[in-house]
């Protein structure tokens, strides 16, 4: 029973790769990254699934694993002399939240046309408060290591 639960996570991860390498290939990604960045949206998306069956919330998740990629971003830049969004941003890609947008919207079209219930009304809210959750813990996670491991040689101000 466990072995099959590895044996799917390990799939799912293969199967995450493909976005983040397809996404990588839009931006413009060079072809030397690009396994990187299949590696990069593999182990996200598994680490995520990892910490959702250990019973943590998505959102939670989400910001663990777009700080995990974020944290190894930095590191990849260094070593390869590229700039670290040419590895993180194709790897958050499978992290995207596309069904709760796509219910949000759903429920958004129905209350047009069949009039607002309170049904209607929460699974909007419910489902674009996740959605929003989701995509700024994906944007705290990436921009925390940053801030963490450049050194500012010149203050802001």
């Amino acid at each position: 029973m466990v072995m099959m639960v590895w044996v799917t996570l390990l799939l799912d991860a293969m199967w995450a790769a493909i976005p983040a390498v397809g996404f990588g290939m839009i931006f413009n990604v060079p072809r030397s990254a690009l396994p990187l960045c299949a590696l990069g949206g593999a182990l996200t998306y598994a680490l995520r699934e990892v910490l959702l069956h250990g019973n943590f919330s998505i959102v939670l998740s989400t910001f663990i694993a777009a700080t995990t990629i974020g944290i190894i971003g930095v590191f990849w830049s260094r070593r390869y002399v590229m700039p670290r969004p040419v590895y993180t941003v194709p790897s958050i890609i499978p992290m995207i939240p596309g069904t709760y947008a796509y219910e949000m919207m759903i429920s958004l079209v129905r209350m047009n046309t069949e009039g607002v219930t309170d049904a209607l009304l929460s699974s909007f809210i419910e489902n674009g408060l996740h959605a929003v959750s989701i995509l700024f813990a994906i944007a705290f996670g990436l921009v925390l290591p940053s801030m963490y491991y450049t050194k500012r040689k010149k203050p802001i101000i």
